[in-house]
């Protein structure tokens, strides 16, 4: 059982003791924080909630908002939803902040609360640590039976969701409708069959086949959209002569695309070649995360744009986006942020510029990818017993390789020439995550086992 306690929310497996799992009580000890939190903010007594399709995610529904009411909170329930789709309409309600109740790429027996602020943002890292220290040492306040807080249910925010998007200015849905699309989708059991196939419905996409479509949260495969958990949807793409696939992770913010032939287009080339087409619209910056593909920076400077990297997290790019206005931004795990429709990774909105972007482009999806700069990221994690200490491992390395550039805004990256890797421990599993990038991808692979190697050898060694 494991229950991971961080500023992008609570987030563990379903069960077990106290503490050590995600059990009833963990989630009203820390939904009765997060109420206490969003008390202090001063602004109104409404939050909004919205599930993935998780077995577990009817149960913590019923638990968070029950902790809710008893805090004097009204509950706006969208019920079976996206982790965006919530986002937004924190913003359109006016409400005080927003539960998503989703674990995103982890596995059917995990679940998660996802904390929003009143803009429909995730957390400042202040406001989450005040959170936890308060969970801490607060059992919480309830209010009186006069107080007791209620539930409405609003099924309608997914369609304005659909609809914000398809008057987005840059979706031009006379293009998409005008290819023809046959479209293969697998949402894994989630949310995804219910949002993507009625966004493609507005978006004029006529063919669409639908893989692992029953919203039961028995996930098919692992739901992390990479290489290794999507051959099924490799192989239907393939016999069905489709034009694309699409997947996205079950709470809908990460997205990725399968070309015509069965291969990868690349989950780092999704915001690559969103942030493409809008550039040629409208001219600024960008922004990704450290452990992303340079090919980012490469497009924005083609559109005359300046590319800035921010630490690993959604938060963390929200914050350096606005700072520097950009455009367009995200992180190449397929999380794409589109500004004008809300500040928050959104795989719907990814969907419609995609689309509207090969659309015009006049070319397949396999050679629109060979217009983009060929890098190759190498994605590798190294599980973490509970002894390790993981702050003078990354010193150690450090050390190894002091006579190359180094970032420690966020982990530890390390530059060697045109090539890089990013190491940082997962807010949201026992982990760390190893991402190396180069031009030749055996380059990439050699990079990451080297720097692999050296944390295990430093486990081993118990550095302390």
């Amino acid at each position: 059982m494991a229950l991971i306690k961080s500023i992008s929310g609570i987030r563990g497996t379903i069960g077990g003791a106290v503490g050590k799992g995600l059990t009833p009580i963990d989630v009203v000890k820390y939904t009765a924080a997060y109420a206490a939190w969003v008390e202090r903010q001063g602004a109104n007594k409404k939050i909004v909630i919205g599930r993935d399709g998780r077995i577990s995610g009817e149960m913590v529904r019923n638990l968070i908002a029950a902790t809710l009411q008893s805090c004097g909170f009204n509950v706006i329930d969208l019920g079976l939803s996206t982790t965006p789709t919530v986002e937004m309409a924190v913003k359109i309600e006016k409400a005080a902040g927003g539960i998503i109740i989703t674990a995103s790429h982890n596995p059917r027996e995990w679940n998660a609360l996802k904390l929003l602020n009143k803009d429909g943002e995730f957390l400042s890292s202040s406001d989450g640590q005040w959170i936890l220290e308060f969970a801490e040492i607060n059992e919480g306040n309830f209010v009186d039976i006069k107080k007791i807080g209620s539930v409405t249910y609003k099924d309608t925010y997914l369609q304005q969701h659909i609809d914000e998007i398809v008057n987005h200015p840059l979706v031009d849905i006379g293009a998409i409708k005008k290819k023809n699309f046959n479209i293969i989708v697998d949402p894994i059991n989630s949310t995804g069959a219910i949002a993507v196939p009625a966004l493609l419905k507005a978006l004029g996409v006529q063919q669409v086949t639908v893989i692992n479509e029953e919203v039961n949260g028995q996930f098919a495969h692992n739901p992390e959209p990479l290489p290794e958990n999507l051959s099924e949807l490799c192989a239907a793409v393939k016999k069905k002569n489709a034009s694309l696939g699409i997947a996205v992770d079950p709470d809908v913010d990460r997205l990725c695309f399968i070309c015509e032939d069965g291969s990868f287009f690349g989950e780092e080339y999704t915001l690559v070649a969103i942030a493409d087409y809008v550039l040629s619209h409208k001219k600024g910056n960008t922004v990704s995360n450290l452990s992303s593909t340079r090919a980012l920076r490469d497009v924005t400077e083609k559109h005359g744009g300046e590319y800035f990297p921010s630490a690993v997290g959604e938060v963390n790019v929200v914050k350096k986006m606005k700072e520097v206005k950009a455009v367009i931004g995200g992180e190449g795990n397929g999380g794409v942020i589109v500004p004008e429709l809300h500040y928050g990774r959104d795989a719907l909105i990814g969907i419609a510029l995609f689309l509207t972007h090969l659309a015009k482009s006049g070319k397949s999806a396999k050679n629109l990818r060979s217009t983009y700069p060929n890098y190759f990221i190498s994605k590798n994690k190294i599980e973490l017993a509970e002894d390790v200490n993981v702050k003078h491992i990354f010193e150690q390395i450090k050390k190894k390789y002091k006579k190359h550039p180094v970032n420690t805004d966020d982990g530890l990256r390390i530059d060697f020439d045109n090539d890089w890797v990013h190491l940082r421990t997962s807010n949201t599993e026992p982990i760390i995550r190893i991402y190396s990038e180069s031009a030749m991808e055996t380059t990439a692979q050699n990079i990451a086992k080297r720097i692999m190697a050296d944390i295990k050898e430093m486990m081993v060694m118990k550095v302390e």
